[in-house]
């Protein structure tokens, strides 16, 4: 009983750091600067919507926006196709090479973001594509790969051998096994791999800090361009750009929670 309690009260903690952040930006979003610098919070007060309308009047937001939607989607679109593949190989052929190739792929998240960024600087500078689209398609294409590859071997690893084997005799090739057979069975646990890539590309700010300067910003770079050295900071400007920053993730996390619930629901049908 008392183990129990502990637990439940240990998941209400957690909720509770997660969500009052959230929760805290989203009400001061719509507060005026009077109301924010106040000694005691202000729970009780007139909302504004200055705050929120003078983000979505910037033609600089919009632009940020469909940045970062197109270079997004397209590095995970990118990192499903390379990564998928490559995850099922390494499941289905497990020996040194591929532990090692594992590890490779691990260790390119412990590379800090200027020790890639500046070797890609120069090399897209040196060709041209310095601050495109193009360019940090195929930069956030190495996180969207590797994070691909990573979670969704666990994944093709609890796919029955038995099926595919099935699915050998009934004379399908390879590829069919892994288009028609490995990857419908295992799309629930790969779901995590795409909403997880698509939010660590959505909210990457060095690479982008470091690669753009006005035609491929992305939506973090123009946020912190809202705010002002000084005194005089915008926070309730900051809390609605970081409101507006956090829809689009927690729209796919949404929709993603609610396919999967759908699926467990018809499976215990």
């Amino acid at each position: 009983m008392i183990t129990r309690f502990l637990g439940k009260s240990l998941l209400v903690f957690c909720a509770a750091c997660v969500l009052v952040p959230l929760l805290w930006t989203l009400m001061n979003a719509f507060k005026v600067n009077a109301d924010l610098l106040t000694p005691v919070p202000q729970f009780f007060f007139d909302p504004t919507f200055e705050n929120i309308t003078y983000v979505l009047s910037r033609q600089s937001v919009f632009g940020a926006l469909y940045n970062s939607l197109i270079i997004c989607l397209s590095a995970v679109g990118l990192g499903l196709v390379l990564g998928l593949p490559a995850a099922y190989a390494i499941a289905r052929n497990p020996n040194r090479i591929t532990q090692e190739i594992q590890f490779f792929v691990l260790s390119l998240r412990f590379l800090p973001p200027v020790a890639v960024a500046i070797p890609f600087m120069v090399i897209w500078l040196n060709l041209g594509m310095y601050d495109t689209r193009w360019s940090m398609i195929i930069t956030y294409s190495l996180i969207t790969i590797s994070i691909t590859i990573w979670l969704s071997i666990p994944g093709f690893q609890q796919v029955p051998k038995e099926i595919e084997e099935a699915a050998r005799v009934d004379g399908y090739g390879p590829y069919a096994v892994f288009a028609k057979v490995a990857l419908p069975v295992a799309m629930k646990s790969l779901l995590g791999a795409l909403a997880f890539s698509f939010v660590l590309v959505w909210n990457e700010f060095m690479l982008a800090l470091m690669l753009t300067t006005s035609d491929a910003k992305t939506l973090p770079i123009v946020a912190s361009e809202m705010s002002q050295q000084g005194l005089n900071v915008p926070w309730g400007i900051l809390n609605a750009a970081v409101v507006l920053l956090s829809i689009p993730p927690l729209l796919l996390l949404g929709l993603l929670s609610s396919f999967l619930n759908r699926s467990f629901a018809q499976k215990n049908r």
